[in-house]
């Protein structure tokens, strides 16, 4: 029965392997993500970061901006981030050009992140005096001149100054949704600050895609909730939700994705679908997205 974790995972490996040979489709152009969430622990970096490193894995050329203080993005991608490192910090406070600060991703060719130190934990405070505070990042990101086919921005679990920052500018909202109890409590809060940056500093910005996180096919309660946020929702869910993984929450203690921690775990292949189908059917709706793809400045 494909209800068995061990049924789901051997029919997710059958599928993934048949496709293993398909590459996506490039977008046209550089598709920015914002991965938010204000409540904590509902596996947000890990969603940005195994969802980067799947693209990667299918041929795209991926950025992480790791815009939380805590540098959890960071640690799980292997990429050094300790004070003296050059970091997010520096580009949005100092301006500092984004390419100095951009380090590629250990053991996947083609995924890349600026890492965030604890610096940024102030920048919140330093952002408020300087001029055009709420665009910093979208500054840098279109100073950025190597070639992108992604860019996921990993947000704090708050919506101040650094969100902001994300929301103009990116051009969709990813929101990872755990599949427990109160999981639709504070969203309305979240929806309401991308209505608010989409009326009066970004009208590009929309929420593209929700993912289910922590999905225990065992209980109810997992069943109920995801049948309330695709209610809730409707087109924006994917079909595909990540489980409860003991292999999802170690990769990162060794400073990797479950991608490469553990290719053949059920969490695994679920990233490689989730992001697969994120590729195939969430390309930004016409007119909207203005951010050319990064092509070494030539268009």
């Amino acid at each position: 029965m494909d209800d068995t974790p061990i049924g789901r995972a051997a029919q997710l490996a059958v599928e993934a392997l048949g496709r293993a040979g398909q590459g996506l489709p490039r977008p046209e152009q550089t598709r920015v993500m914002v991965v938010a969430n204000q409540k904590g622990g509902v596996g947000k970096t890990t969603t940005t970061v195994n969802l980067a490193a799947s693209l990667a894995l299918h041929g795209a050329r991926v950025l992480v901006i790791d815009l939380d203080p805590q540098g959890n993005a960071s640690t799980a991608l292997g990429v050094d981030h300790h004070a003296e490192v050059p970091s997010v910090y520096d580009v949005l406070v100092e301006a500092k050009p984004l390419a100095e600060v951009v380090q590629p991703v250990p053991d996947v060719e083609g995924l890349f992140c600026a890492p965030a130190t604890i610096d940024l934990a102030g920048a919140e405070i330093e952002l408020v005096s300087l001029v055009a505070r709420e665009s910093r990042l979208k500054r840098a990101i279109d100073a950025y001149e190597q070639p992108l086919d992604y860019i996921f921005i990993d947000c704090p679990p708050s919506l101040g100054l650094l969100t902001v920052n994300a929301m103009v500018a990116g051009n969709e909202v990813l929101i990872p949704i755990q599949c427990e109890y109160y999981a639709l409590e504070g969203l309305g809060q979240l929806l309401h600050n991308v209505d608010l940056v989409r009326g009066h500093l970004n009208p590009r910005l929309h929420v593209s895609t929700i993912l289910l996180t922590m999905y225990d096919g065992r209980t109810r309660l997992a069943s109920q909730v995801a049948d309330e946020v695709r209610g809730h929702f409707g087109a924006e869910v994917l079909r595909t939700s990540i489980p409860r993984s003991v292999r999802i929450s170690e990769a990162p203690s060794y400073g990797q994705t479950v991608l490469t921690y553990d290719p053949g775990s059920s969490g695994s292949l679920s990233y490689l679908e989730a992001a697969r189908e994120m590729a195939l059917r969430g390309m930004p709706r016409q007119g909207e997205a203005h951010h050319e793809r990064h092509d070494g400045g030539a268009q």
